[in-house]
């Protein structure tokens, strides 16, 4: 059964029962990790039989969202349309900032990557998150596995918002958009980003091989995931969990290993800087520095302790460094 309208106290009732508690227990600010100790299976249940209003069965695990009085509006904008949905999300909106800097995501993850970094950037900056379709509020779109497509699609959301000194900073197939988004605003003589940043990904190159996880079996592209870190074992662990995001790895994975890199591509006029974790075992060193290339000011490689998900464990020291290369070139 679907309806267009859900109340905050049936969504009570509908946690409790999952969370085999009072609704009482349920207050309408509890934040579901930290307070109730909902972990992903529980927030998958959740979400699926929140699914009963009308909703895709995984928009809710997707969004975010952290207390029950979020999953309300959550699902009340869903339900009565009261807002068109967007891939821009300010998680601290400025009405007049000095700078902004869209961040993007990796293959198969959402804007939920960035979501601690706002504290740690200047209070006038506005931070503006790029998610793609097939997650998050943008659920009931369909899943983009065309780099060129996700471009375009990224370029109409940021347009009105480049009115100001910008920056981009992708994560893996987000430092592929982030290029990409940058040749296409150079391609049509719109305003470029003062910096640009690219982590734990490869300059791009014609010819360059390598594996194809789109084409992966499940048990080998599971294997290659937990080899990668950066995805939860009860994602990987979990078949039914499994299950609801395999489309979304698969998607992403194949807009990366289809993306055409450009032959004899113009170097960007914009500083560039790249960034890696030490111990990343998907991408090499050299390709990170094949980046200057790529650009007429290339800022150096910087280096971290951990993984390919290095960044999980530094958001203060790489939230320092990209404010610290923004206020080099624009501010």
């Amino acid at each position: 059964m679907t309806t267009t309208s859900v109340t905050i106290e049936e969504l009570r009732a509908l946690i409790a029962d999952v969370l085999e508690t009072e609704p009482a227990e349920v207050t309408d600010d509890a934040h579901f990790a930290h307070e109730l100790d909902i972990d992903s299976l529980l927030m998958l249940e959740i979400s699926t039989r929140v699914s009963a209003y009308g909703v895709p069965d995984n928009a809710v695990a997707a969004s975010g969202v952290t207390t029950l009085a979020g999953l309300h509006a959550f699902l009340t904008s869903k339900l009565t349309g009261e807002t068109s949905p967007s891939p821009l999300i300010r998680p601290r909106p400025v009405s007049d900032p000095a700078a902004r800097l869209f961040l993007f995501h990796h293959a198969g993850g959402s804007h939920l990557l960035y979501r601690s970094w706002a504290e740690h950037f200047p209070e006038d900056w506005e931070l503006c998150l790029l998610e793609a379709p097939g997650r998050g509020s943008l659920q009931a779109l369909p899943l983009i596995e065309d780099c060129d497509q996700l471009v375009d699609y990224f370029h109409a959301a940021i347009a009105p918002l480049l009115d100001r000194p910008f920056g981009f900073f992708g994560h893996s197939m987000g430092a592929l958009i982030a290029y990409q988004l940058t040749h296409r605003l150079l391609h049509e003589a719109e305003p470029l980003p003062a910096w640009l940043g690219v982590s734990a990904y490869g300059a791009p190159e014609v010819d360059a091989g390598g594996s194809s996880p789109h084409l992966m079996s499940d048990d080998e592209l599971r294997a290659w995931l937990r080899n990668g870190g950066g995805s939860p074992p009860q994602l990987l662990d979990n078949d039914d969990v499994w299950r609801k995001f395999a489309p979304v790895f698969r998607s992403d994975f194949k807009l990366v290993d289809t993306s055409a890199a450009p032959r004899d591509p113009e170097p960007l006029p914009v500083p560039l800087t790249a960034f890696t974790g030490r111990t990343d075992t998907l991408i090499g060193e050299d390709r990170l520095l094949a980046w200057q290339a790529l650009t007429t000011d290339f800022r150096g490689l910087e280096r971290y302790e951990g993984g390919h998900f290095y960044l999980l464990d530094h958001p203060q020291q790489l939230t320092a460094a990209i404010t610290a290369a923004m206020r080099s070139t624009c501010l």
